[in-house]
């Protein structure tokens, strides 16, 4: 399994403004390796994150997201104490989630 994401949520006047980072290798499957041959594809096709439970985000990505991606998005009516959710998946089948509490 991968690392864990690094995930922070501030309350700013009603929202929370949330910042994930991602330990993800992010390969294109376009790049040679030092023999000449292709490096795999291997990248994040699905990100989604919840607030106490509830989906507020979905996004598709592809090959073209750089490697250890940073997200950031607005929860609208967030407040201490919430909890923030975010999965992954990639094109392995590989999965992470991780959660963090709103301060």
């Amino acid at each position: 399994m991968a690392d864990p994401m690094r995930i922070r949520a501030q309350v700013t006047g009603g929202n929370a403004t949330v910042r994930v980072l991602m330990a993800h290798e992010m390969e294109t499957g376009q790049r040679r390796d030092a023999a000449g041959k292709l490096v795999p594809a291997w990248h994040i096709t699905e990100v989604t994150a919840t607030h106490n439970g509830k989906t507020v985000m979905t996004a598709e990505w592809g090959a073209g997201v750089a490697k250890n991606p940073f997200m950031q998005f607005t929860v609208k009516g967030a407040k201490a104490g919430d909890k923030v959710g975010v999965t992954w998946k990639d094109n392995r089948g590989e999965s992470r989630s991780d959660e963090a509490t709103v301060t």
